[in-house]
């Protein structure tokens, strides 16, 4: 007997739940067993600085020029107003006399002026333009003298310039 649309059927149609939920843990299974992941290690290396990542090479990076300031001849201290000796007193502002005498070392090469040690420092320049430079001042040598050291090395063209704190010789 055909059904009739105006009619409906008394009887509801049932899904079994069992068998999909089977197929779909067979499917699932079947993707992660055959799935592959794609890694980007190759591609990267290019990205990466030369000493990390895949192609490692054993290269350490140049040893800093180490620039030493040596106080020779610490010079008398002058009251900068009267240009006599100094009072000695806390917090006073005081100011060298003229024979006080800082040399410079490059290595084992020292200079008596600042001229010579530009010219030192130009020649390294210019054979390594990436070469580190630190400054390391000696005990009693003041930061104006080290400042004055550091204008003239920034002046050359060095960028990376790192400073030691005074030291015992």
């Amino acid at each position: 007997m055909p059904i009739r649309p105006d009619r409906q059927s008394d009887e509801t149609a049932e899904l079994e739940m069992t068998p999909m939920i089977d197929v779909t843990f067979l499917l699932l299974i079947f993707f992660m067993c055959t799935l592959r992941f794609k890694t980007l290690e190759g591609r990267l290396a290019a990205n990466l600085p030369t000493d990390v990542g895949v192609n490692v090479g054993l290269t350490e990076p140049p040893e800093a020029v180490e620039v030493r300031l040596v106080l020779v001849e610490p010079g008398a201290r002058l009251d900068p107003r009267s240009g006599g000796a100094w009072s000695g007193a806390p917090g006073a502002r005081f100011a060298f006399s003229a024979d006080r005498r800082v040399e410079y070392a490059v290595g084992p090469r020292r200079f008596a002026d600042l001229d010579g040690l530009r010219a030192r420092l130009d020649e390294l320049h210019a054979a390594d333009p990436t070469r580190r430079l630190k400054l390391a001042p000696g005990p009693g040598v003041v930061t104006d003298e080290v400042v004055t050291v550091l204008d003239a090395v920034v002046g050359l063209g060095y960028e990376a310039v790192g400073f030691q704190g005074a030291r015992d010789e």
